[in-house]
């Protein structure tokens, strides 16, 4: 027993105690296994709350229970390929994250690429990677993003900005499965769940011949369409409040409390750049924040700040016409 037996039977057997024997090794290893499950799960949920702290989803309202639901429906899926729609800043990767975070993939990798920001003579490198020397600046051997993201998840933002030449390489990969580094003829063997996401509307952009049809098709197995933020207003107190603890911990700051002009000034925006728009509003907030409460005061909205434009403006202009009138006097 001291070195690792689970239990123990002495002679002569017999057959029930055989039975209760094995049947408590059973159950030994079921716990042991199920608290392995457990540990790693807690493990990977501390991690992601330390690492995306701050960029939780939240949201009660109607329109997000609907998205969070279909997030976890297709997380159960192993294969499926996902499209998320919806404006910027409207947390399109952190429902790729979460998507990732609860499904099978969740212990592979997640691997993030903005394919707006990926130069059109560098997209065969990056995705498919290259040999030692396929190309002038090739100094090394490289992988690229789809053997990275191998076994795990592939999320592709902006994908309508691909070009179409690229679409098509995207959509072979896709289909067979299998990539091709740069300056090699060898076949590699890839499995990877492609979430992308994008702001435009792809289905025009496949009428004005602007992106593949057959690779649209291919993407938007399952469609996730997020809602804008002035769509969801009911849940501006929870985001509030969960930027304003962020960032409070994150700067060493004690603010507990919002007035409720600050949150009025807040319902009655618009908030074009969304989620996002919020987050930096409400990091400038707790910055110009010296106290324990949110005022109207630590607002940066750009209607209050086009407003004190106006008003300089209008100041000047009465200083101006002013000036001319004495000038005409004179």
């Amino acid at each position: 027993m001291r070195l690792g037996a689970v239990d123990f039977i002495t002679k002569p057997f017999r057959f029930h105690e055989i039975q209760m024997a094995i049947e408590r090794t059973r159950k030994y290893i079921d716990t042991v296994r199920n608290l392995k499950t457990m540990q790693h799960r807690y493990h990977y949920a501390a991690e992601e709350l330390q690492n995306h702290l701050g960029h939780t989803i939240i949201g009660d309202s109607p329109a997000m229970a609907k998205a969070m639901s279909l997030m976890s429906t297709v997380a159960q899926t192993d294969e499926t390929t996902v499209l998320i729609t919806g404006e910027s800043g409207t947390g399109k990767e952190l429902v790729a994250r979460g998507i990732h975070s609860i499904s099978d993939r969740k212990h592979h990798p997640f691997c993030s690429v903005n394919v707006s920001a990926i130069p059109v003579s560098l997209f065969e490198s990056e995705f498919f990677g290259h040999k030692k020397g396929a190309f002038t600046d090739a100094g090394t051997e490289k992988a690229g993003w789809f053997e990275i993201a191998d076994s795990g998840t592939l999320f592709l933002d902006e994908i309508s900005e691909m070009s179409m030449d690229h679409q098509a390489k995207l959509l072979r990969i896709l289909e067979e499965r299998v990539v091709i580094r740069v300056g090699t003829h060898q076949e590699i063997p890839v499995n990877v769940r492609i979430i992308s996401a994008t702001n435009q509307d792809i289905g025009k952009m496949v009428e004005k011949k602007q992106f593949r049809e057959d690779l649209y098709y291919r993407l938007n197995t399952f469609i996730i369409d997020l809602p804008p933020l002035r769509h969801r207003k009911e849940d501006l107190t929870g985001l509030l409040f969960s930027f304003m603890q962020y960032f409070s911990q994150k700067m060493k700051k004690t603010i507990r409390h919002i007035v409720p002009d600050f949150y009025n000034e807040l319902m009655s925006y618009d908030f074009p750049g969304n989620v996002r728009e919020l987050k930096n509003i409400m990091e400038r907030a707790v910055i110009l924040c010296n106290g324990d409460t949110l005022r109207p005061e630590h607002l940066a909205l750009p209607h209050k700040q086009n407003l004190q434009t106006g008003q300089e403006v209008s100041a000047l202009m009465d200083e101006n016409t002013g000036l001319v009138e004495v000038l005409e006097k004179n």
